[in-house]
């Protein structure tokens, strides 16, 4: 199990190091990109030897985090996962790094302390709060493109400020972001209105698919290959499909289910005050926080339905369901 530490020793940890990779989880979305940008610029503008690995190709609407930031080849001397709660989250960056990764910066109660050593707020809404902490330990006065990073992993986990992690600590750290001259504008825009024409078909396919469960408490939505094929999706239009069954009225405990290349399921959780989502999918072999959390599920479709649907049912007939 990790050694846990502060962003201080954090930061030690950094300053002390040199040829530094920052590891990034699968299906990238802006906390873990951010936070990777974020100390990737830091660092550089040490003079460290620092880049950036995704096991996934980073989504183009993200493109804006990495503008101007060299990649340099080299073999590493120090490891550090961001936003990283479990080594299986890696895909196949976890093989090449097994065993390596000194460092993880996260904010998941549900981290498995995979790593040497961990610095975890699980109090905070983003793991670029951690991050951004761990930056001013180092010293580094954020310019506007650490703080762009910064600003897009707190605005994307918290959904542009309107879930229930947003505290008042979350707001002035975006607040100061801003005063290091943030286009939230543009940001916010990029990140939570603009969509493709395949994304909207695809949206049209995966609400037809949703199905409603336990006297409607539960919605659950499908997302296919055959409907990802069809739309002409690609995997920039593939994020942010996770809220949708939760935003329907009376729905506690919505469920999107995003089918992978091999046949399995990428299962993510959305809940409100009725139930825990971490706790629903750490059954199922996941985790995450309280309100959102995933899994995955072999198939075919209708096994990961009912699995999911068996920990639901009795998560929601437990003595404190509904009741928090």
């Amino acid at each position: 199990m990790s050694e846990p530490i502060s962003a201080a020793a954090a930061a030690d940890r950094l300053r002390g190091a040199d040829r530094i990779v920052l590891l990034t989880h699968q299906y990238p979305d802006g906390d873990t990109l951010g936070c990777g940008f974020a100390l990737c610029r830091a660092l550089q503008k040490l003079g460290k030897t620092v880049r950036v690995e995704c096991p996934d190709e980073i989504p183009e609407k993200y493109g804006y985090l990495s503008e101007g930031v060299p990649c340099p080849a080299f073999e590493p001397a120090f490891v550090c996962a961001v936003d990283v709660a479990d080594a299986r989250l890696l895909g196949p960056l976890e093989g090449v790094y097994a065993g390596r990764i000194a460092l993880c910066i996260d904010h998941h109660g549900s981290n498995t302390g995979y790593a040497r050593e961990l610095v975890l707020r699980a109090d905070y809404a983003a793991a670029a709060m951690v991050v951004r902490e761990v930056i001013a330990a180092l010293g580094v006065e954020p310019d506007r493109g650490i703080a762009e990073c910064l600003y897009t992993g707190i605005a994307t986990d918290t959904g542009c400020f309107k879930y229930s992690n947003t505290t008042a600590q979350t707001l002035r750290m975006a607040a100061e972001m801003l005063d290091f001259g943030v286009n939230n504008e543009m940001i916010n825009r990029t990140m939570f209105d603009v969509k493709t024409r395949a994304r909207v078909e695809l949206e049209r396919q995966a609400l037809d698919s949703m199905r409603f469960y336990l006297e409607g408490r539960c919605a659950v939505m499908l997302v296919t290959n055959a409907m990802i094929a069809r739309s002409g999706a690609g995997e920039n239009d593939l994020e942010g499909l996770a809220p949708i069954p939760r935003q329907i009225e009376g729905v506690w405990v919505g469920v999107t289910m995003r089918e992978k290349k091999d046949g399995s399921f990428k299962v993510s959780v959305r809940t409100g005050n009725h139930a825990d989502a971490s706790a629903i999918c750490t059954r199922l072999g996941g985790g995450g926080h309280l309100r959102a959390a995933g899994c995955t599920l072999a198939g075919p479709a209708e096994r990961a339905v009912e699995a999911v649907l068996d920990v639901v049912r009795r998560t929601l007939s437990a003595p404190s369901a509904g009741g928090r």
